[in-house]
Parts: C-alpha cells; sequence; structure tokens
C-alpha cells in the first residue's frame, strides 16, 4: 500500500478495525474512506454496491461483523448466520466489481473442529465438526474464506484471509449480555471490587485453554500481511501460546485488584477444551506478536477506567 491509496476499513469502530485505523494513521497512511454502520448498512447489497461505485477503494480491510460469546451465539443463531453471510457477500463482491487492488478478510479461529489437534494448523480447516455453541458464526466465516478463494480462483481478485484467535484490548465491548470472555472479566472483576463484593463467578470450570491477542497487534499483523501476503490460504494470527481460563481470571483479577475469591459455576458451558493456533506460517512471513498478556490486561483496564461511562449498559 501506498501512503496516497485510498483504503476502506469496513467496521472501523469496532474492535478490530479500530485498532486498524489507529495502526495506519500511525504508519502515516491518511486517505481513508470511512461510514458507520448508520451510514452504510452493509447487510443491504443496494447500498453497497453504491458506496463502492462511487469511492472506488483501492484496498478494503473486511473487519465488520455481528459478533459476540457463547450467550450470544447460544440466543441469537439466525442473526449471527444471516447478518455475516450478507456482510461479507456484498463487500467481497462489490471490491471485486469496483477493482479494489486487494481485499484483507478477517475471520476467527472458530472456524477450526472442537476437536481440532493442537495448536491448530491452517489445514485442519474442515476435518471435523464444529463446536456447537458458535457454529452459526463459524459457518459464516467459513463461507467468507471460501468466497475469497473463490473469487481469486475465478476471477484472480486479490483477496486474502487471516484467522485471529481471541482478541481483546482498547475499544473492546463490556457488556455482560454479549461480551467475549477477557472484556467479560474485566467488567465483572471492576463491579465487584467497586460493590466491595467477596466473591466474583466464572462460567464454566476454568480449565479450558485459550490463546489472547491484543488488538493492536492484531492490527500490526493485519497491516503486515495486506502489505506482504498474497497467497490462496488463510493465514492464522496470534500468539502461539495460551493459557487456562481460570489462570486468565488470576491475571485479570490482579490487573483490577480485587480481592476477592473466585467461583467456578459448572453448570455453565466450557465451549470448546483448548483453541491454541499453530502460528508458525505467520512467524515465518516474519511477522510475531509483541504484547505481552499481562501488559495487555493491564493496558484494557487501563482504557476501561478511562472510558467506563461508556460501558455501563
Amino acid at each position: 500500500m501506498e501512503k496516497e491509496d485510498k483504503i476502506y476499513i469496513a467496521g472501523h469502530r469496532g474492535l478490530v478495525g479500530s485498532a486498524i485505523l489507529r495502526n495506519l494513521k500511525n504508519k502515516g497512511f491518511n486517505n481513508f474512506v470511512l461510514r458507520t454502520s448508520k451510514e452504510l448498512n452493509l447487510t443491504n447489497q443496494a447500498d453497497v454496491n453504491q458506496f463502492f461505485e462511487e469511492e472506488k477503494p483501492d484496498y478494503v480491510f473486511l473487519s465488520a461483523a455481528k459478533v459476540g460469546g457463547i450467550h450470544a451465539n447460544d440466543i441469537y443463531p439466525a442473526d449471527f448466520i444471516r447478518e455475516n453471510l450478507q456482510i461479507q457477500t456484498n463487500v467481497i463482491d462489490a471490491a471485486y466489481r469496483n477493482n479494489t487492488k486487494k481485499l484483507l478478510f478477517l475471520g476467527s479461529s472458530c472456524i477450526y473442529p472442537k476437536f481440532a489437534p493442537q495448536p491448530m494448523k491452517e489445514e485442519h480447516l474442515l476435518t471435523g465438526e464444529l463446536e456447537p455453541t458458535n457454529e452459526w458464526y463459524a459457518v459464516a466465516k467459513i463461507a467468507g474464506i471460501k468466497m475469497c478463494q473463490a473469487y481469486k480462483k475465478q476471477y484472480g481478485f486479490n483477496a486474502i484471509s487471516i484467522m485471529p484467535t481471541n482478541l481483546y484490548g482498547i475499544g473492546d465491548n463490556f457488556n455482560l449480555e454479549n461480551s467475549h470472555v477477557m472484556p467479560a472479566l474485566i467488567r465483572k472483576f471492576h463491579d465487584a471490587k467497586e460493590q466491595g463484593k467477596s466473591e466474583v463467578e466464572v462460567w464454566g470450570t476454568g480449565t479450558p485453554k485459550r490463546e489472547f491477542l491484543h488488538v493492536d497487534d492484531m492490527a500490526d499483523a493485519s497491516v503486515y500481511l495486506m502489505n506482504n501476503y498474497d497467497g490462496d490460504e488463510i493465514v492464522n494470527v496470534g500468539v502461539g501460546e495460551d493459557v487456562s481460563i481460570k489462570e486468565l481470571a488470576e491475571i485479570v483479577k490482579d490487573a483490577v485488584g480485587f480481592e476477592g475469591e473466585l467461583k467456578f459455576d459448572t453448570t455453565k458451558p466450557d465451549g470448546t477444551p483448548r483453541k491454541l493456533l499453530d502460528v508458525s506460517k505467520l512467524n515465518d512471513a516474519g511477522w510475531k506478536a509483541k504484547i505481552s498478556l499481562k501488559d495487555g490486561v493491564k493496558n484494557t483496564y487501563k482504557w476501561f477506567l478511562d472510558n467506563a461511562d461508556n460501558y455501563r449498559c
């Protein structure tokens, strides 16, 4: 990408999109075309086509998606599969038809089978059954991957797909009804500390292991791959290390300064036993994560405190 190229970030106010925008601005890029969801409904094909015909962006980061944790996926399965399929189909097709130079599609590590070998390699895609608690979202993301590959195969459209692990950081969603595990724990421990509670309840047994990547690292990897990778196959983006949910809870507890106890609600689902990405392909391409988990959690909690009024609902 050249500094003067027009760049469209779909979902620029979300966790990933806002981080990509920050990263690009820090690198000197300044020609952005941005639309909020109110200004451009990405599930509406006609609106998306009109936008691309008028703006004709050179590069597209497709980070817009309907996202949520186990609870949200369980309650709104139709919304998750419908809206994500609509967004992906509309943006990828419009980008191709309006001569976008390159598109980067952000998937998710939940595309891999529930019992995939660990760590999960890119070739493990479609080798087994998905985790039932988020299969609707996973199926939509797999369709997005295959659409990028199909448009490259049939039309020569330069579309790449990258699979991030669990993300967290500045701009996260801390609403307990639909947030992921990291921001949910930060919110729970913070509220418990403020209310003087003696314990915090954590869903599940605490034994599942998860990998966590700070969103600023994710953004840096996205920009790096946009500039340096044109392959047909997906690329995992992560740190290559994981922790148990119990270990994560302890790290968050320390960062927040909560002095009570942990209580695990074993009646709640654990989800996939382990989700660790093999990031050797990414590392071989010349990029490695830089932000440690402890530093990332502290950074995220500081941001939460500075913006707490926006996350009290």
